[in-house]
């Protein structure tokens, strides 16, 4: 019992149901052989539990859950679990309610299950469903174990009675069928009868109140009377039939002829008379066979009796019965209107805490959607700021470009026209040195022929004046040589003159050709100085553009996190609004199952009451028919027309 126990709480942990507690006590309480939760209400889940604990379960050989308002869903579940089930033989589902589904179901377990002996399924209506009831009792035609079957009150009819008489054909092994208390009537019992004629196990046949015929219900009971009288046990004591009647009377007649030939003989012997004796024989004759006629009848009449008798004693037993039956189920219905009661509070507690619980939940949504909804608008109005600076950026960032762009295109354009202007005056420069080089070199060869030729002249005259000298010398005209000494000395310094001025000339030259070098150092250094600015401008351009760029991503970047967190706002907007919606879709199932739960039990006990109070009249009606029966009989006995014979 312990390891079912465990069992049970393991499957309630695995599919997270909470285990009833009232299932547990029992579980706690109950044999080591037998399940017992009658009176219990047992959900939907617990069913489906039980069913997967009985399917590899071997300790019980019976279970009871009478009076568990299964319904169909929770029969269909439970006995599902029991298709396979080994060990278990005797099962009570009395007073479930089980209808249409629990009929087909029941039909399924027992063309399946092979270990079942006792199927108690009182108090049900498996009759009132024409399209169910055949079902249940194909699988009963196909089943081999089953030898005991209750099914009391569940309001099987004629037509009801057709197919489990069919079944009755087919089926091998049951030997007791208990009807009692359903509306089979007069085709039903005929139906039953012809079924019994093929049927030879059914050893005890239940049929009170069916309203079946008195004849039929006569040759039912000798059916199975016969039956019971050829088992090995013994045979049990008939009533006289009328052949052992006819044998006694013979007996009687015998035995009175004697008495009758011992007094004729003493009327001869003591009268004399023949006349006399003949008168006396034959009223002693007339006497025999009235009293042997009244023996009879009065032998007839107390079989009579003694059957109204045994079925007064029936009757008072099963009226005995159903006033049990009627003070537990009254006792029940109390029971089940204090836990009804008990249910509703309950139930009202439950659902003004629910109530109050979803007010609150959804007090608190609301509040958390707002305080989102506020944080959501402000989010937008940051993104618009953000999207707004972001465009102005974008458009300095564009006025930027298309001014760093225009700036070097003039850079470019000034440093190509600075590349020219300087190429040009390369040109001319390097063309007016060469022209100077070769002027220079032109005059520097004419100064050196001119200074070359006037030396050669200066030389030469020098050369001639010392001869005229040394002429003069010799001849005296000395004086006038030095005359032209002396002007061979001052064109000799004219000529140095004009060389000092011709080198003058070219230092001149030389100088400018200096200063223009400088000049052209000075636009190199300024065309460098111009291309570091313009490279400077540049990097600074890039590394403004790359700024700029850094904050853009940057507030990309924020936008895109906001931009998600909005998104992680929306999703969480969301999924409360689901959770909203499940809370309320759940509580509106729980409500509606409440509700069902509160009509089904309603139900419940307006079938009882009616069932209680089918019950009533019914024994009121047979106590009636009962008792006009025996004043009947009483009244039109044959003893009130056969006098004594003294009289």
């Amino acid at each position: 019992m312990e390891d079912f126990r465990q069992t049970y709480l393991r499957l309630c942990d695995e599919r997270g149901v909470e285990p009833q507690e009232s299932v547990l006590a029992q579980l706690q309480g109950c044999g080591a052989s037998r399940l017992d939760v009658s009176g219990l209400s047992l959900s939907a889940d617990t069913c489906t539990l039980l069913a997967r604990a009985f399917q590899k379960d071997t300790r019980f050989s019976e279970a009871s859950l009478s009076d568990c308002m299964l319904g169909d869903e929770g029969a269909k579940v439970f006995l599902t679990g029991l298709f396979y089930n080994t060990t278990l033989q005797v099962l009570n589902l009395k007073g479930n309610n089980l209808k249409s589904a629990g009929a087909e179901v029941l039909g399924k377990l027992l063309a399946r299950n092979n270990t079942l002996t006792r199927l108690v399924l009182d108090w049900n209506a498996l009759g009132v469903w024409d399209e169910a009831f055949p079902i249940f009792c194909e699988g009963l035609g196909s089943n081999s174990a089953l030898t005991h079957l209750d099914l009391r009150n569940n309001q099987i009819d004629h037509r009801g009675m057709l197919a489990l008489a069919q079944t009755l054909k087919r089926n091998s092994s049951l030997k007791v069928l208990d009807l009692r208390w359903n509306n089979i009537g007069l085709l039903g019992g005929r139906c039953l009868l012809e079924a019994l004629q093929s049927n030879h196990n059914v050893e005890q046949l239940e049929l009170a109140g069916n309203n079946i015929p008195s004849d039929t219900l006569k040759a039912l009971d000798c059916r199975t009377q016969h039956r019971s009288t050829i088992r090995p046990e013994g045979k049990p004591q008939q009533n006289p039939g009328p052949h052992q009647r006819d044998s006694e009377l013979e007996a009687g007649e015998g035995s009175s002829v004697p008495k009758l030939d011992g007094d004729h003989r003493q009327a001869e012997r003591g009268d004399g008379t023949v006349e006399s004796v003949r008168a006396s024989a034959q009223d002693h004759w007339c006497t025999s066979i009235h009293i042997s006629q009244l023996q009879e009848a009065l032998n007839e009449r107390k079989s009579a009796v003694q059957s109204l008798t045994a079925k007064s004693q029936m009757t008072e037993a099963a009226l005995a019965l159903s006033e049990q039956k009627n003070h537990s189920l009254a006792e029940l219905i109390a029971r089940l209107k204090v836990e009804k009661e008990r249910h509703m509070e309950a139930h009202g507690r439950e659902k003004k805490k629910e109530h109050e619980d979803s007010v609150s939940r959804e007090g608190k949504l609301l509040r958390e959607i707002q305080n989102l909804t506020d944080a959501n608008v402000q989010l937008k109005k940051k993104v618009e700021e953000v999207e707004r600076k972001c465009k102005s950026q974008q458009r300095q960032l564009f006025e930027l470009k298309q001014e760093l762009t225009n700036s070097t295109a003039e850079l470019k354009l000034k440093l190509a026209q600075a590349e020219d202007r300087l190429e040009i005056e390369k040109r001319r420069f390097k063309q007016g040195l060469e022209d100077m080089d070769h002027l220079r070199q032109r005059e520097v060869e004419r100064v050196n022929r001119h200074l070359e030729d006037s030396e050669k002249a200066l030389r030469e005259r020098i050369f001639k004046l010392e001869g005229q000298r040394i002429q003069l010398e010799e001849h005296e005209h000395v004086f006038s040589l030095e005359e032209k000494l002396r002007s061979a000395r001052s064109s000799l310094q004219e000529v140095q003159l004009h060389f000092s001025q011709q080198k003058q000339m070219i230092s001149e030259q030389q100088a400018k050709n200096a200063q223009l070098t400088v000049e052209t150092d000075c636009l190199r250094r300024r065309i460098e100085e111009l291309q570091q600015e313009l490279s400077g401008k540049d990097q600074e351009k890039v590394a403004e553009v790359s700024r700029v760029r850094l904050e853009l991503q940057e507030q990309i970047g924020h936008l895109e996190a906001e931009r998600i967190a909005q998104g992680g706002l929306k999703e969480k907007i969301s999924a409360l609004e689901r959770q909203i919606k499940v809370l309320s879709g759940n509580h509106r199932e729980a409500l509606l199952d409440k509700d069902g739960e509160m009509s089904s039990l309603l139900e419940k006990l307006r079938l009882k009451e009616a069932a209680i109070k089918r019950m009533r009249d019914d024994e009121a009606q047979r106590a009636t028919y009962l008792q006009n029966a025996v004043l009947t009989y009483v009244q039109g006995s044959p003893l009130a027309h056969y006098g004594s014979p003294k009289k």
